[in-house]
């Protein structure tokens, strides 16, 4: 869960300054502008650099632990052990016994999700993309040995459940800017030595023609959408569940949100400018979910359902779970139903390859209706 904005701290000049040495003169060799979803790219995955590619501990409750935010599997346990009666019924309903889950980040879900579902899981798939992420993931996961396994690229193929908890959001996305006349990409250039933003006149549009204000900026989510076929195509069957915060197109692209969703996240504050201190913050968009529905039926998947987190968790039977807490534990948890935390903004999507089956966490509040 990131906070609201806040000023940052600037760190030490040392620190992180290679990263921006090294995106600076990249830039420039390729002729001083990249698109932001390049720049995006080099800032969260660059080998050693980026921000999900070093070993910083990056996942916890609180700052003082050297965490930037908290996930939902960190601020309690409970969400996975909700999350699991969801998962459960999906393997039954589609025949299968691995889960796949899509960065995994500290192994928080994994270990909780395994404790949950015993036997029901023949193998636990992680797909990480981060070297450091898999070294931590490996170490918490240890105790449950072979039946973990990792994979650093997709499968050609695959049969399972598969879970992603704040994997939409961390996908890189171009920017755009209209100027109450036509539309430019907005990307970022080299000046004077320093990065700046930079625009360049464009064909691209939002998926939508909303009565967008002079000075709009706002994304477009290509990347999240062509990872959404991809997974599509290579599932062959079984079902999925993807957890984000974001909203539906009618939403997302409202005149009102004219500056758009992008934020960046260090330290349990946040900021948005991604230019300053390459490579130490997360850099973060709101989660475009029609868009993400219409690019899994497109490519063979049937939509279960969407809603709230809040709503999916009680449905998974968050209740009987709070109430069997210490206080403590259930004061914890009820971050992940609250409509000022977690429980509105964050929703559910979930997808289905085979036999449409009536899913749990769907059962009351669906909303797939808005999508």
């Amino acid at each position: 869960m990131r906070d609201e904005p806040a000023s940052v701290a600037s760190p030490p000049f040392s620190a992180g300054a290679e990263a921006l040495a090294r995106v600076t003169e990249a830039i420039t060799r390729d002729g001083g502008w990249w698109p932001f979803d390049r720049f995006m790219a080099f800032a969260l995955y660059e080998p050693g650099l980026g921000y999900y590619a070093r070993g910083d501990v990056i996942f916890g409750a609180m700052p003082e632990g050297g965490s930037d935010f908290v996930t939902a599997p960190e601020l309690s346990p409970l969400f996975a052990r909700a999350l699991a009666a969801q998962l459960a019924q999906a393997l039954q309903a589609t025949g299968t016994q691995d889960l796949w889950e899509f960065g995994a980040g500290s192994g928080a879900l994994a270990a909780e999700l395994l404790a949950a579902l015993g036997e029901r899981v023949a193998r636990y798939h992680v797909v990480e993309v981060s070297g450091a992420l898999q070294a931590r993931q490996r170490e918490r996961l240890a105790a449950f040995g072979d039946r973990v396994c990792w994979h650093a690229a997709w499968p050609d193929t695959f049969d399972g459940v598969v879970v992603g908890n704040e994997v939409l959001d961390a996908m890189p996305v171009q920017l755009l800017h209209f100027d109450d006349r036509q539309w430019f990409e907005r990307g970022v250039a080299v000046a004077g030595g320093a990065l700046a933003w930079a625009d360049r006149p464009t064909t691209l549009r939002p998926p939508v023609d909303a009565p967008f204000v002079p000075g709009t900026v706002t994304e477009i989510h290509p990347q999240a959408q062509a990872w959404m076929r991809t997974l599509a195509a290579r599932l062959q069957r079984g079902a999925v569940f993807l957890v984000d915060y974001g909203f539906p197109e009618a939403e997302y692209w409202l005149p009102q949100r004219h500056g758009g969703t992008l934020m960046c996240h260090r330290a349990h504050r946040a900021d948005a400018d991604p230019l300053v201190d390459v490579g130490l913050k997360d850099i973060t968009a709101h989660v475009d979910f029609t868009g993400i529905a219409v690019a899994g039926q497109d490519a063979g998947l049937e939509v279960l359902g969407y809603t709230s987190q809040a709503r999916f968790l009680l449905n998974c039977g968050l209740v009987p779970l709070l109430e069997a807490a210490d206080v403590r534990e259930r004061a914890m948890a009820q971050k992940l139903i609250q409509e000022h935390e977690m429980g509105e903004l964050f929703k559910v999507i979930g997808f289905v390859k085979g036999p449409w089956f009536e899913a749990l966490g769907f059962a009351d509040g669906d909303r797939s209706h808005r999508l």
